[in-house]
């Protein structure tokens, strides 16, 4: 379900600025930045306000109302060449798309604590490979076909969800249950969560958040400027480089035994700096080079930041608390948003991987400032135990 909701998601970003100038005739690059924006805003007020509702009602049966709902908008986005439509049909069919994301903290309700880190590294995966199917078959479509295409994917995406909702909560062969049993033997139940850690984490992953989008809404056309290639194929492919590193990045992590989960977010973002550094310089080799570096920094980092979260959270609390940290992260999305397309029409296709290089900075002295105390306090209660 999440690969689809994924694929889904990524068909068009890679390729916004290319759908708007073909379909409505809008080339300013500030609309395509206000646009990602409006997105971000609607998956900010609409994930915590499912996961609210999934408090008094099944995850999987809320999906079955909301992916239908998201499906039907998205055979309207593709019937209308109204401009202005499109903006209110899009945005409110991502309002009801953004109830997948219950599945995340659902999955982990009903795994032990040990297999987070390897179940969130297999969902970032899945994640990054629906980044990569999404990035290639919506270049193809632009391609191909035509632009308009992909929203008749998205709603039998959308429909597919519905339908494999559905037969798991009608199918005696899982015991959807589960959850209340976890919920009350769950070791973590009784695990205090530190003061101020969710604002905590929500501030240094929205900084992290803002950084890594803001090269994303024109990193295809910055590639297809600099190698000469305007091939979409080969554009959403560049574009989906990190996600084949994030393959590789969970065969070796799978390998690898660690105390903790979350140990190498330093050396992440460290990682995460070279990439930015690489990516910036105009050659084909280097900028790849850089993608490849960049892709496995920032799997490592966004991984290790959940499995921080989850390790303090507890299973009642998971969706929540994920959401909580969510509404900053897609707060962090949001400003990168308002501020690529400016930052592009002002300074060039260069700029953002200077500014998403100060912001990784940023990042790493705040995530060492907040939590040296947290990692400090609990190093002392392991001693005394």
């Amino acid at each position: 379900m999440t690969l689809v909701a994924v694929v889904s998601d990524y068909l068009l970003h890679p390729f916004y600025p290319q759908f708007f100038e073909t379909r409505f005739g809008v080339t300013d690059p500030k609309y395509v930045g206000y646009y990602f924006a409006a997105i971000c805003f609607m998956v900010m007020i609409a994930f915590p306000f499912w996961a609210y509702i999934s408090k008094k009602t099944a995850e999987l049966r809320i999906l079955i109302y909301t992916q239908a709902v998201a499906g039907i908008l998205a055979l309207f986005c593709y019937a209308t060449d109204s401009y202005i439509n499109f903006w209110i049909l899009s945005l409110v069919m991502v309002l009801f798309k953004g109830s997948y994301l219950l599945v995340y903290p659902y999955i982990l309700k009903v795994i032990t604590p040990k297999e987070h880190t390897s179940t969130i590294g297999l969902l970032s995966v899945v994640v990054h490979l629906g980044g990569i199917l999404g990035a290639v078959l919506g270049g193809l479509t632009v391609d191909l076909v035509d632009a308009s295409y992909i929203f008749l994917i998205m709603a039998m995406g959308d429909f597919v969800q519905m339908g494999i909702s559905a037969y798991v909560l009608a199918s005696k062969k899982y015991d959807t249950k589960k959850i209340e049993e976890i919920e009350t033997t769950h070791e973590h139940k009784n695990k205090g969560i530190p003061k101020g850690f969710i604002l905590k984490i929500g501030i240094v992953t929205m900084i992290l958040y803002f950084s890594d989008f803001l090269i994303r809404p024109f990193f295809s056309v910055y590639w297809e400027t600099l190698s000469g290639y305007t091939d979409k194929l080969i554009s959403g492919t560049i574009y989906a480089i990190p996600g084949f590193v994030a393959l590789l990045a969970l065969w070796i992590n799978s390998k690898r035994k660690q105390k903790n989960g979350y140990q190498g977010i330093l050396g992440a973002l460290f990682l995460g700096i070279i990439g930015l550094l690489l990516q910036g310089i105009p050659f084909g080799a280097i900028v790849i080079t850089g993608r490849i570096i960049y892709g496995w920094a920032i799997f490592q980092g966004v991984v290790r930041f959940d499995v921080l979260l989850f390790a303090y959270s507890t299973p009642e609390n998971y969706a929540t608390d994920y959401s909580k940290v969510h509404f900053f992260q897609n707060l962090g999305v949001l400003l990168a948003s308002f501020s690529v397309g400016i930052l592009v029409d002002h300074h060039g296709l260069q700029i953002p991987f200077t500014v998403s290089l100060i912001g990784f900075l940023v990042t790493l002295g705040i995530y060492y400032v907040l939590f040296r105390t947290v990692f400090t306090e609990k190093t002392k209660q392991l001693a005394k135990t």
